[in-house]
C-alpha cells in the first residue's frame, strides 16, 4: 500500500473517531441543532404517553414489594456520589417507605460541594426539580434549582461569581457535573415527577452515606460541615427495614 493511500485511509479512520466523538460526548451541542431543523419536539404529555406505561410497569412491582401504593403522594431522592447510587423513598403514612436503589451510570467530579462553573463536580447539599424537560440532548432530564439560596449565599461570601448552573438528572450515560442515570431510570423518574407534581419531590446528594459513616471534612471551608452535618441528620430518617 502507497504512503499516499495510507495517508489517506490514516485521515478517513480520524474523521470517523471524531465523529463518533462528537455524536457520544457532543449530544449537549448537536441535539438541540438537530431538533431545531426537524421541528421534532416533545411535550411532557407526549412523554407519558409514550413512556409512561412500560416506565410504571417496571417501577410499580418495587412500589407493591415495599407495600406502597402507586403513585405515591412525595418522593425524596438521595444521591451518594462515591457508591454512584440514588435512592427512590416514597412518603407514607407511616413515614418513608424505601423503593430501590438506581446505580448512577455517569457522575463527575469528586467529594465536595460544586462550586464553580465548569469545575465538573457534581453539588451536595438539598435540592428541588426546577423543571421536566422532555426534549433533554440526554434522552430525558430533571434540572435540579442548583445553586439554590444556601449555595447563593456561601458564593457572594467568597466572592465566587459564576457558582454554576445548568444540573440535571439526566438519561444517557454521560455527565459533566450532572447525575447520568441511563434512559430507562429516568423514564421511571421523570414519568413519576410528571405524574406527582415537581413541588412534591425533594433531592439530597451527600459524598458517602453518612448513615454508613462520618462525612469527610478535610480542609473544607466552616460551611461545608454545616451543610454535611444537615445531611447527616437528613439522610438518618432514611431507614431500611429488614424482614
Amino acid at each position: 500500500m502507497s504512503k499516499k493511500w495510507r495517508f489517506l485511509i490514516g485521515v478517513g479512520l480520524i474523521g470517523l473517531a471524531a465523529l463518533a466523538g462528537l455524536v457520544f460526548y457532543g449530544r449537549s451541542l448537536w441535539v438541540p441543532v438537530y431538533q431545531d431543523m426537524t421541528g421534532i419536539k416533545q411535550t411532557v404529555e407526549g412523554v407519558l404517553a409514550d413512556y409512561g406505561g412500560p416506565a410504571r410497569a417496571r417501577l410499580e412491582p418495587y412500589f407493591q414489594a415495599a407495600g406502597v401504593a402507586y403513585p405515591p403522594p412525595k418522593i425524596a431522592l438521595l444521591g451518594i456520589k462515591d457508591s454512584a447510587t440514588l435512592e427512590l423513598w416514597a412518603q407514607t403514612p407511616a413515614g418513608w417507605a424505601f423503593i430501590r436503589t438506581y446505580p448512577i451510570k455517569a457522575l463527575s467530579g469528586t467529594a465536595g460541594p460544586k462550586r464553580l462553573e465548569g469545575d465538573r463536580q457534581v453539588p451536595e447539599g438539598f435540592y428541588g426539580i426546577a423543571g421536566l424537560n422532555p426534549n433533554s440532548a440526554f434522552h430525558l432530564s430533571m434540572k435540579l434549582n442548583y445553586p439554590n439560596a444556601f449555595d447563593l449565599q456561601h458564593a457572594a461570601a467568597e466572592q465566587r461569581h459564576q457558582p454554576g448552573s445548568n444540573i440535571f438528572i439526566h438519561g444517557k450515560a454521560q455527565s459533566v457535573g450532572c447525575l447520568a442515570m441511563g434512559d430507562e431510570a429516568i423514564e421511571e423518574l421523570f414519568v413519576l415527577a410528571a405524574t406527582i407534581g415537581k413541588t412534591n419531590i425533594a433531592v439530597a446528594i451527600a459524598p458517602s452515606d453518612p448513615r454508613l459513616k462520618p462525612l469527610p471534612n478535610h480542609a473544607q471551608p466552616p460551611w461545608v460541615a454545616e451543610l454535611y452535618q444537615h445531611l447527616t441528620g437528613y439522610f438518618r430518617q432514611f431507614r431500611r427495614t429488614v424482614g
